[in-house]
């Protein structure tokens, strides 16, 4: 597969706003580095993101992860491996990625506010927006898996 556009080097002032705004995410959150990492590979196996699901399941095992919940991680609701909280982040993370089917569920955002105050919450969904950001750049220029 041949990469498309290199976005990096075509619109670089982009590239680096995106960039910036990941590191945002990364290092001002209150979101747990599992957590984090849970919600990009969520989001990136729904946008079928192989770039980042590569570099996301290899960062998820250095903070911890463990093999078996990565690999049942697209079957989230049928397994006790995850807990309340983190199945709570889960639906939110993929309400979020397939917004257009059906919007954030009241009851989606009820039980994430179990969990998480406000100010984490807005975190989640802004981690949630900034991967399936990645996730269309990757996706749509064909970004090699390297």
């Amino acid at each position: 597969m041949e990469q498309r556009v290199n976005i990096e080097k075509s619109f670089p002032e982009a590239f680096k706003a995106l960039y910036s705004l990941s590191l945002v995410v990364v290092n001002k959150t209150k979101l747990t580095a599992i957590q984090k990492e849970l919600i990009k590979v969520r989001t990136s196996q729904i946008n079928a993101c192989a770039f980042c699901l590569n570099m996301h399941t290899t960062d998820a095992l250095k903070h911890g992860e463990t093999t078996q919940r990565l690999f049942l991680l697209n079957a989230w609701r049928e397994t006790d491996l995850f807990t309340a909280e983190e199945k709570a982040l889960l639906a939110l993370t993929e309400e979020v990625t397939l917004i257009s089917q059906h919007g954030v569920s009241e009851g989606t955002y009820a039980e994430v506010a179990k969990y998480f105050d406000e100010e984490t919450i807005a975190q989640a969904i802004m981690a949630i927006v900034v991967i399936n950001a990645w996730n269309r750049v990757a996706v749509t220029t064909k970004l090699p898996v390297v």
